[in-house]
Order: C-alpha cells, then structure tokens, then sequence
C-alpha cells in the first residue's frame, strides 16, 4: 500500500545546516494500518505513470497550506490537485493548491505540462513557480504543476517526483526536480529510502543512515531514457531454491508503484512453484497471479542478480492483498505491455532494503534493511 509523505509549499521555512558541510533532511513515512490494499487501483497508477510528504503554499496572510503527496522515484513532475482541478477527481479529503491565494506562486507565461498515461486518461495544465519545503528545507521557484485534468488512481493531494530532470513534461522549457534543485545544498547528492512492511518508514536527503541498513552496500551504475527513469541493469533471477537463471533485462526502483513487476515470463517461473495459483490479464494487460491464502507460508523467495551479487525477496512479503474468499493477490506480477522496456520494482521489493539513489556519480546503492 502506498505512504504519503507531507511536504510543505511555504513563504518562510527555512533548514538549518546540520554540518557545515551541507543541509540534511529525513521526511518520515507513517504506516496506515487501516489502509486496504487494492490491487486495480495499484495497476491504474501503473497506468497513470508509463504510457507522503508535505507541502506548503503561502497564502496572502502569510500562513502557508500543507499537502500530501506521493514521493514518486518514477517520475519527473511536482504536480497537485488545485481548486482549478476538474470536480471529482480529487478526493473530498485532499488538500488543494490555491496558486490564486499564494503571496509567492508566479505564473510562467507560455509553460505548460501535459502527461499522457497508458490508460487513455492524461493530466495536464499550468505552471507555476512557488517556495516548496519538504522537511524543512525551502526551494525558491520550484516548479510546480496544478492540474486541471488528472487520473484519478492518486492518493492524496498530488505527486512528487523524484526520477532525472530529463523526465520532466513542462514545455517550453522544462522545470528541475525539488531534489535536483536541492542537490548543491545538501551534504551529499543523493537521497535514500526506507520502506518497511506494516511499519513506518523515511526518505532521507543528503546523508545515509547507517542505522537503516545492515551489511555492505552493493551499488551498481544507473543510466537513464528519454523518460528519466533512473535505469540499472539484471543480470538474472532465481524462483524458490533454483539456481540463478541467467536474464538480463532493465529496471527501475518506483516509490510510486505498489506492484513488483518483471517480464512476463520470470512472473510465470516464480508463481509456476506456487500450488493452484492462476493468471490473468487485466485491462491494462498487466499479468497478474492469485493463489489460495493457505500456500502463503509456502511462498518461495525470489531473486534478483544485480552486478555479480543477489538481492532476495522473502515469501512473505510476495503477496500484495488478501481477498474475502480465501484468495491471496500475488505482488509480483507481470508487466511486459505497461512497461516493455523494463522491470518495474515497486514497494513489494523495496520493502526489503534500504536503497540510496546517488546522483554524484549515477549509482544506485543497495542495501539489507533494518
């Protein structure tokens, strides 16, 4: 199930060095125990991306509005829900962006941004320039997207990217991410996260936290498309006890996606170990896997090579939502039509490690969690 992390578009916050080196910031994850997770509605943000922090705007009494978003490594664009949103997208709880009542939002004249999604669906409107603070450090002119149209299969009041610039869909000229903008202040270029199964969680800027993790960390080279997805390569995978199966293929680590999706036919080797499960395509055509709840103690672990080393994912945590009717949701699934060019690791397999996305020399770090 996905966390929303608060971050703050605001007028006045400002971070205070923790070392003279550079600014850090965690933004903590709060577990929602009463969330359900709910497999379409994970499959419809897959769509609504290929085809929670909080955030604050100042208003004109200098007080500033927080919002909810989405931490998306997936993606490029800071985009939110605003009072220009067309009715009944956004859900009643969910705080809007007012650029109208914000002392410090300038429009860009002539920008825009648009986003086609595989569903059919899109978002799309204005761009606007504001302070935005996430965990108390402020970024002037950060651009930010409030959208007229939108998918409807996001939580909370938006979503903040966190994938390369080169990903971002404002035109003319495109608009930085807030980490980018961040990096040259922070102690370190990158930035870490920490998900965790049934528990609360942190993206951390500028520093690693030792804490987080246990052992070495593996780090290997990321490489991106036109799309900005921080890339990295797969050598191989192993289902149950088997020995590694030579597979090479691309990935990219996506805070924003539930699913832990691989080809089509990795998917079919793991849950082929599985008793009575079954397959089916969705509308989107995503390749998804059901079993009876009773083999989910049987469930094999299943792994990743990644630059000469293995990365595992236990049984347990290979199920993504339990049915009333005694039938498991598999969460690795299958995803050659959303995405043919490459795996999708979604919180299914990042709930396992800690995970640092180094921008300073373009690695990814992996690492046990704890």
């Amino acid at each position: 199930m996905k966390s929303l992390v608060v971050i703050a578009l605001a007028a006045s916050a400002v971070a205070l060095p923790a070392e003279p080196q550079g600014y850090t910031v965690s933004v903590s994850i709060s577990y929602n125990a009463n969330a359900k997770p709910n497999l379409q509605a994970a499959i419809s943000r897959l769509n609504a991306k290929y085809g929670s922090a909080s955030a604050k705007a100042a208003n004109d009494d200098g007080a500033g509005s927080t919002l909810k978003l989405d931490f998306d490594t997936g993606s490029s664009d800071l985009w939110v829900y605003s009072n220009n949103t067309e009715a009944g997208i956004a859900g009643a709880d969910n705080t809007l962006y007012l650029p109208g009542n914000s002392s410090t939002a300038q429009l860009v004249d002539g920008e825009t941004w648009s986003i086609g999604y595989a569903d059919g669906s899109d978002s799309s409107g204005a761009v606007y320039h504001d302070i935005v603070t996430v965990g108390g450090l402020s970024v002037q002119n950060q651009g930010v997207e409030p959208a007229v149209k939108a998918s409807s299969g996001f939580n909370g009041s938006g979503l903040l990217g966190l994938a390369y610039d080169k990903g971002n869909r404002a035109k003319p000229h495109q608009e930085k991410t807030w980490f980018s903008n961040n990096k040259s202040s922070l102690k370190a270029p990158l930035f870490t996260v920490r998900l965790r199964h049934h528990a609360d969680g942190s993206y951390n800027f500028g520093y690693t936290d030792q804490s987080q993790y246990s052992g070495d960390i593996l780090y290997t080279p990321a490489f991106t498309d036109d799309l900005g997805h921080r890339l990295f390569k797969i050598e191989g995978y192993s289902a149950s006890s088997s020995d590694m199966v030579q597979a090479a293929y691309n990935a990219t680590l996506d805070t924003g996606s539930s699913l832990f999706l691989v080809p089509d036919s990795i998917a079919r080797a793991y849950w082929s170990n599985v008793t009575k499960s079954t397959s089916f395509e969705d509308g989107s055509g995503t390749l998804v896997f059901n079993y009876p709840c009773s083999e989910t103690e049987n469930l094999p672990d299943f792994t990743v090579g990644i630059s000469g080393k293995s990365i595992t994912v236990p049984g347990h945590l290979a199920t993504y939502a339990t049915l009333d009717n005694g039938i498991c949701e598999g969460g690795i699934a299958g995803g050659d039509r959303i995405a043919p060019d490459f795996a999708i690791f979604g919180d299914v397999f990042l709930k396992t490690i800690f995970t640092i996305f180094y921008d300073g020399n373009d690695q990814i770090g992996f690492a046990m969690g704890k």
